[in-house]
């Protein structure tokens, strides 16, 4: 067997136990800072600092540092997901999953807006073609909207993925066609965007790089059609397993900024912040994540205009969770105008 040695560090934090007492847990971490699974030592001593570990081991460790560079879109998406998963205001919602014996996925949803009445509903369908990696999406929503989706992946090239996207509204005759690239590895990330309008294709191209956890990203939208760039978007952040932290200027006036930072097993947190130039106004944030159990977890957030988020989830049973949310106005407790939200999501 060969033999190789690697850098670990091993700490003792504390956790909280099933019969809700403190304890504490080693926990593993590689020299980026970054937290690992604790490979099996052929060393007894936890707290040596240098370890033989098995070429198996080291495939393992390497497997979970190189991950693949984040698309510039899911920058940020740990702090955006304490803020947005678990609420659904104003609404009461159900989606619906399933997946059939020829392994045809379907989802369906229907959503009712408390405030305009308005019910929106919508049904699609995927099958995967896994020897070809091609992938067939077909959607229709209550606005009489038809979509389909093309994707290939993994085949032309390692980590790219190729999609063709087409819409089609029966009612106007209005057609839509879009070409998507998507390709990553462990430094770098890009993603390509043509809109296939004869008229004067829109063109939006996003990169990131990625250096031992650091991220730098740009976004760029080109309009053929008037000549000239419509957007110019840029990100910088640094990210690991347990904590992430996001900056970015869109079209150099509007300034955003989140923190997240996984503080237990059982909790979350994140900040947020954005600011546009000109204004006095500055938006500023905070949410938690609390998980009670496997099956259940509570959700908060409040900002700085006293606007606050209550979400409670709940998993009935394997398959079925619940999702109860509530939005209170802290600055107008008494005039009214909260919101609530009910949400059930069934699945196979």
């Amino acid at each position: 067997m060969l033999i190789v040695l690697a850098v670990v560090t091993k700490e003792s934090v504390p956790c909280l136990r099933e019969d809700g007492t403190m304890g504490e847990k080693i926990i593993c971490k590689n020299e980026y800072g970054e937290r690992i699974i604790c490979p099996s030592s052929n060393e007894d001593d936890e707290n040596n600092m240098i370890e033989v570990w098995s070429l198996k081991a080291i495939s393992e460790l390497i497997h979970q540092t190189e991950m693949a560079t984040p698309h510039y879109a899911d920058l940020g998406k740990k702090a955006n997901d304490v803020f947005s998963k678990g609420y659904h205001f104003g609404v009461f919602k159900l989606d619906l999953k399933t997946k059939s014996e020829s392994g045809v996925e379907f989802s369906s949803g229907i959503t009712s807006n408390q405030e305009s009445g308005k019910v929106f509903g919508s049904l699609s369908s995927k099958y995967a073609v896994k020897d070809y990696g091609l992938t067939f999406t077909e959607k229709w929503n209550t606005d009489n909207t038809l979509a389909t989706d093309i994707t290939i992946q993994d085949k032309i090239a390692a980590g790219l993925k190729v999609t063709l996207e087409g819409t089609f509204a029966p009612q106007t005759g209005s057609k839509t066609g879009k070409l998507k690239t998507a390709f990553a590895n462990e430094t770098v990330s890009v993603n390509t965007n043509l809109d296939l309008d004869m008229a004067g294709p829109i063109v939006d191209v996003a990169a990131v790089l990625k250096y031992q956890g650091w991220l730098a990203g740009a976004n760029s939208q080109f309009d053929t059609q008037k000549g000239k760039f419509s957007k110019n978007n840029f990100a910088f952040g640094y990210q690991t397993n347990d904590f992430a932290l996001h900056t970015n200027v869109d079209n150099g006036k509007d300034f955003g900024g989140s923190i997240y930072q996984k503080v237990s097993d059982k909790i979350d947190c994140g900040v947020s912040m954005k600011w546009t130039a000109g204004s006095a106004d500055t938006l500023f944030g905070v949410g938690a994540k609390f998980a009670l159990d496997q099956d259940a977890s509570l959700h908060a957030k409040i900002n700085n205009k006293s606007l606050i988020g209550l979400g409670y989830q709940q998993k009935l049973r394997p398959g079925v969770t619940l999702t109860l949310s509530a939005a209170i106005d802290g600055q107008n407790f008494n005039a009214g105008g909260h919101k609530v939200g009910i949400a059930f999501e069934l699945e196979p």
